[in-house]
């Protein structure tokens, strides 16, 4: 659990906290050891990162509405500081819809690793 060490007061780094649960998750598919405790522990970790992904659409929402408020007080003003107050706003946008980019295909991925290790503990 290198993610827990790197943990600070700014949380997890969520890339390296995914991909520890993932090799965890492929060694119990690899081993054929799949165990209903494993598939719990899994569900539990996607309800944890669809509720990240949550929070993060609600925040790039609000980024968008900031960029486009920006963007109008720019067309209206014509002052150069609103564009670099848009300009600011469209950088963090970009953050976060990258980082929102990564948590929908994690997540996704997340689902189809359930179904695969569902499967295996039924047979």
């Amino acid at each position: 659990m290198e993610h827990i060490k790197k943990a600070g007061r700014f949380g997890i780094h969520i890339k390296e906290y995914c991909q520890e649960h993932e090799e965890l998750i492929r060694a119990g598919l690899e081993s054929g050891t799949g165990t209903a405790s494993l598939l719990a522990l899994h569900a539990l970790k996607i309800s944890w990162l669809q509720h990240e992904r949550l929070v993060h659409l609600i925040v790039v929402f609000i980024f968008t509405v900031l960029f486009m408020f920006s963007l109008g007080l720019y067309l209206v003003l014509l002052n150069p500081y609103s564009i670099l107050l848009s300009i600011l706003v469209m950088a963090v946008l970009g953050a976060y819809i990258h980082h929102y980019f990564i948590l929908e295909n994690k997540v996704q991925y997340w689902y189809t690793l359930y179904d695969q290790l569902g499967s295996q503990i039924e047979q």
